[in-house]
């Protein structure tokens, strides 16, 4: 929501008028300076919307104001042209609403389209939300990561590095506004305050890894020389939901020079819908892109969120640092999965980034079954991920 800056505003009144924390207001208005507002200039208001509402007779703004639980000058921050005194019997005035209610519905078929929608709708309410292409997908999809917060700690999640683990995108996004809400709301979750979080943790969140596959394994193929070479290497199936790879049919988690030589030797040699690690390391657009981003970042810590099984691993060659453990039996008890530091599994992401900065990684195995699981785990899947979620930040 926009307003109009006024002689003698501040941001400071701004985020008490309109009760959210200033660090917001300031961080949705990047090129204000806030020592020197200037009149007539635009201010975002993070964590409101305004709807149409057309004068009935009888209407005073005092009127309007209680009716719509806000303040007098709020509802007169938001139509600077109206005079409060001559209002005219079907005249069109805007009101300020709260945004209290998530604007994302994570159950459901979660495909490139649905996440671009809501994160439009996002950015839109929530301006702090800092957003950067990272990349482009095989079929030149925008890779997008999102950063909340100011702090020095940058902690990192991503989800879908396999298509049919699109699920884990969903769960990401339904916590990520939550957690949104909870700061504009100066709201709990699970009875934390996360208000402090925003100046202490620097969040880095690529939602989606592999946006090419999780459409293709929700929507089939698609038109031209992709679909067709997908429909190859599916061996004619047009049923794509054991695929894991993306669009060229290369494991994104498996794209990593971490014993990469080791997991070469014993998968896929070819392109397949699973496992194949490429050629050689770091050969795709999607992988190249997270490790760089990486590398930028300077993570303290990465959470990529995978299905299935209920376990955390969170183990390379003992090259994790001793509070990685005390990190992940946190984890555990808040969700109630299973830490297993060493598996015979190698190359990904995690172990990747291990090796190379000795920080804690996370591979976080969510939910139980055959990928992809069924949307009727959503929920089951979402309230054992949210003190994870919650712990990579206190922790």
């Amino acid at each position: 929501m926009e307003i109009q800056v006024r002689q003698g505003d501040t941001l400071w009144y701004y985020a008490n008028t309109f009760n959210v924390p200033l660090s917001l207001l300031i961080d949705s208005n990047p090129s204000i300076i806030p020592s020197s507002l200037n009149i007539s200039q635009t201010v975002k208001i993070p964590g409101y919307r305004s709807y149409s509402y057309q004068i009935q007779s009888g209407d005073t703004f005092h009127k309007i104001a209680a009716a719509n639980q806000t303040s007098l000058d709020n509802l007169l921050l938001l139509n600077p042209s109206i005079k409060p005194t001559l209002l005219q019997v079907g005249e069109t005035i805007q009101i300020p609403e709260r945004v209290t209610k998530p604007v994302v519905n994570g159950n459901q078929p979660y495909d490139f389209q649905v996440l671009s929608h809501h994160l439009n709708q996002l950015y839109e309410l929530y301006p702090f939300i800092r957003r950067e292409t990272i990349g482009k997908s095989v079929m030149g999809k925008d890779l997008v990561e999102l950063q909340i917060g100011c702090g020095p700690k940058v902690v990192h999640w991503n989800g879908s590095f396999h298509a049919n683990e699109w699920i884990t995108t969903a769960i990401i996004m339904e916590f990520l506004n939550t957690y949104l809400l909870s700061l504009t709301n100066r709201e709990t979750i699970l009875g934390r305050d996360t208000n402090p979080f925003y100046s202490e943790v620097t969040l880095s969140i690529v939602p989606m890894v592999d946006p090419d596959g999780v459409n293709l394994v929700l929507n089939g193929p698609p038109e031209g020389e992709f679909g067709e070479r997908a429909l190859r290497i599916n061996n004619g199936s047009t049923d794509f939901s054991g695929w894991k790879a993306n669009i060229m049919g290369v494991d994104l988690n498996k794209q990593y020079p971490a014993k990469w030589e080791l997991e070469a030797a014993r998968k896929p040699t070819e392109p397949s819908h699973r496992d194949f690690p490429g050629y050689q390391p770091l050969t795709e657009p999607e992988s190249i892109a997270m490790a760089e981003l990486a590398e930028a970042r300077s993570f303290e810590k990465i959470l990529p969120f995978h299905t299935q099984g209920e376990v955390i691993y969170w183990g390379y060659e003992g090259l994790e640092p001793p509070i990685a453990k005390e990190i992940v039996y946190e984890f555990a008890r808040v969700s109630g999965y299973e830490p297993i530091q060493f598996v015979d599994s190698y190359t990904g992401y995690k172990d990747w980034f291990i090796k190379v900065w000795q920080r804690p990684g996370y591979t976080i195995e969510l939910g139980n079954g055959v990928n992809p699981l069924p949307l009727s785990q959503f929920n089951k899947i979402y309230q054992q991920s949210v003190g994870i979620f919650l712990a990579s930040m206190y922790m």
